[in-house]
């Protein structure tokens, strides 16, 4: 029994820090209906940005947040506005599977070029503490990072729930025509929308470099898993990925310590297609489809 309330708790953390990422992937799927292969490269290249800023200048892991979010902002707005924007509007869903692939090996190519293939890890020197509550440890980096994920996710939804720019989201997700016509620049919000998508994957980034090692091919298995949330959520779904998220953390945690290993990841696909077999649309898919 404390062995699996032990892996449920990581499991919460863990899922925490996956709804980060898998948020800007639904933002980007909202706004745009992009398919965003790109995502998984972003968060790693987040992650070597961030243990750049740490080993060269000594910027706690977390304080690099601030400074990478931006960058990947901008980066993600100018590939949205130079690569997406002009795609034909018939064939865009299509071809943006292709455009945003090619922006993940564009970012693998570089990172291997400037850092190489091998594996590193951002360790802080609270990295490996932890804390024990009723005999079950909690460790620091995981709850920060959970706790981050938590912050940044409720600023995501008050974003898109209370401000001007979060109405014209939701105007253009669920009539994009009707939103023209009632004067919102559909290309603008697209642009800020992959933005926005891209900065969450730099707050995750930071996290997931002190949760796990990385090189610029883990972006493969990271997007499968991604993706894997958002459609288990329900594609569109802001409150479906959350769940999702920490759904998967927990299973995969589960089979982890009381079957093996081996299994975990495999986990996510598993309950990903249990589900879809009673739910095409995906937990959240019905009731939330078109809404953020």
């Amino acid at each position: 029994m404390h062995e699996t309330i032990q892996a449920i708790i990581l499991g919460l953390l863990t899922g925490g820090v996956y709804a980060l990422m898998a948020s800007g992937q639904t933002l980007i799927f909202g706004v745009l209906k992009v398919v965003n292969l790109a995502q998984g490269a972003l968060v790693i290249l987040a992650a070597y940005l961030s243990s750049s800023l740490f080993v060269s200048f000594g910027i706690d892991p977390f304080l690099t947040v601030p400074i990478v979010a931006p960058a990947l902002f901008l980066l993600g707005a100018a590939v949205q506005w130079c690569l997406l924007r002009p795609l034909h509007r018939s064939d865009a869903s299509q071809l943006s599977l292709l455009v945003t692939f090619a922006v993940a090996l564009g970012i693998e190519g570089v990172l291997t070029l400037v850092y190489k293939s091998d594996y590193r890890t951002i360790q802080p020197s609270y990295a490996n503490r932890s804390w024990t509550v009723a005999g079950y440890r909690i460790g620091e980096v995981r709850l920060a990072a959970c706790l981050l994920s938590l912050a940044v996710l409720g600023a995501l939804a008050l974003l898109l729930g209370r401000t001007r720019f979060g109405r014209a989201v939701r105007a253009t997700v669920q009539n994009p025509t009707a939103a023209r016509l009632l004067g919102v620049e559909g290309d603008r919000v697209a642009a800020l929308g992959y933005g926005l998508g891209a900065a969450t994957a730099a707050a995750a980034g930071a996290v997931y470099g002190m949760v796990y090692s990385f090189n610029p091919n883990s972006h493969y298995d990271l997007i499968s898993r991604l993706l894997s949330i958002v459609v288990l959520g329900g594609l569109g779904s802001l409150g479906g990925t959350v769940v999702a998220a920490l759904a998967m953390g927990v299973v995969s945690a589960l089979v982890g310590a009381l079957i093996s290993p081996v299994w975990s990841d495999f986990s996510f696909f598993v309950v990903l297609l249990a589900v879809l077999l009673v739910r095409p649309q995906g937990l959240f898919g019905a009731r939330l489809r078109g809404a953020l």
